[in-house]
């Protein structure tokens, strides 16, 4: 193989930074090499591939991403913006963001400090995040007030269950005043569908247990939520689109955002390659087996990405409270808004596209 395929790259020669220096420039001209590198090429495949009008665009949330803020200063703004079409979150990320909703505080902290004395304070800490044991009590109990509504006492899969919520959390905020939105608030407002792959991980499905013990629980659809995400990626496959996966961290969100396309291939047994465009932000290793790690050429293996796609792959691993508002600072900047997909209101037509084309496959004999 010839030297120069191997020296064809940009020279590293980046101006000097200065005062006036953008954060455009600071991530295209100085995130030349390793993660840094790796930022600048998740942040020009988004802007440049994953923002187009025709890419179905899911995210995924792992991690304690919104106590640190991170809904309010960068998830908002992206969905508002129409760059998030769907999204699989840890029930955690969505029960914490219920805080922001209610005006209940959390407060910077240390990590430095001695967790005995915090208990016996009530004070909870979420590493360098501080805040009162009441936040928790009070967030319990409007949760329950809401889920406890006869609107709620029914068959549903998490999507319908998070815009229900949402519609109430909506209401709530609109009547307080609160500047503050909520991830599900949000989502309900634009249409986009959320899913949780293990709700009964999270105090927000702790006090749906809670209600469920009175009979005043909805019966949760599990089968509804991995043939529905299925059909949001299978329907934008079939439309002539394409699909891109953007993961923060890892975890059962990730493995349930990425499982669609082999349930669409392997399970269902219909025909398609894989998701088109793959970026994580991650600070766990592969070579410890574990799904989080996971690489994409790994992925490839399962069906999950198309091979042919893989250019269009990325990792970076950094901590996703660093990468993130960088992420969403430079799309917000280089990309004009899209209009929003509204994947919530086309569901049902999705999936019964998915569910004629399954039953037509059988009837042939896959």
């Amino acid at each position: 193989m010839p030297a120069k395929k191997f020296l064809c790259g940009r020279p590293i020669a980046p101006p000097p930074l200065s005062r006036t220096t953008s954060l455009e420039n600071i991530i295209e001209d100085s995130f030349l090499a390793y993660n840094g590198g790796r930022l600048r090429e998740a942040a020009l495949l988004l802007s440049k591939k994953i923002l187009r009008d025709d890419v179905t665009v899911g995210l995924s949330l792992t991690g304690a991403l919104t106590p640190a803020g991170l809904g309010q200063s960068c998830i908002i703004p992206l969905i508002e913006a129409g760059f998030v079409d769907w999204i699989s979150s840890t029930g955690a990320n969505l029960y914490h963001d219920l805080h922001f909703s209610l005006k209940l505080h959390l407060r910077q902290g240390t990590p430095f400090v001695d967790d005995a004395a915090l208990r016996r304070q009530g004070v909870i800490r979420i590493y360098d995040i501080c805040f009162d044991y009441r936040v928790l009590l009070k967030t319990d109990a409007a949760l329950r007030r809401i889920v406890a509504r006869p609107e709620f006492r029914r068959r549903m899969g998490t999507a319908e269950f998070h815009n229900l919520l949402g519609k109430h959390i909506d209401q709530i905020e609109a009547a307080g005043g609160n500047r503050q939105r909520s991830i599900l608030s949000t989502a309900f407002r634009y249409g986009v569908p959320v899913y949780t792959s293990a709700p009964g991980d999270s105090s927000l499905w702790m006090n749906v247990a809670a209600l469920d013990l009175q009979g005043k629980a909805p019966t949760l659809d599990i089968c509804r939520d991995v043939n529905e995400t299925a059909a949001l990626v299978y329907g934008a496959k079939r439309g002539g689109g394409e699909s891109a996966v953007w993961i923060l961290g890892g975890g059962s969100p990730k493995n349930f955002m990425l499982q669609t396309e082999p349930q669409i291939q392997e399970v269902l047994g219909l025909d398609e390659k894989g998701h088109d465009y793959f970026i994580q932000i991650t600070d766990a290793r592969a070579d410890t087996g574990g799904l989080s790690g996971a690489t994409p050429s790994e992925a490839v293996s399962w069906g999950k990405i198309d091979p042919r796609k893989l250019p269009h792959a990325v990792v970076c691993y950094t901590d996703v409270t660093i990468a993130l508002p960088l992420l969403t600072a430079y799309v917000l900047k280089q990309n004009a808004p899209r209009r929003p997909k509204r994947l919530y209101d086309q569901r049902d037509k999705l999936l019964a596209q998915l569910r004629e084309h399954y039953l037509r496959k059988i009837k042939k004999g896959r």
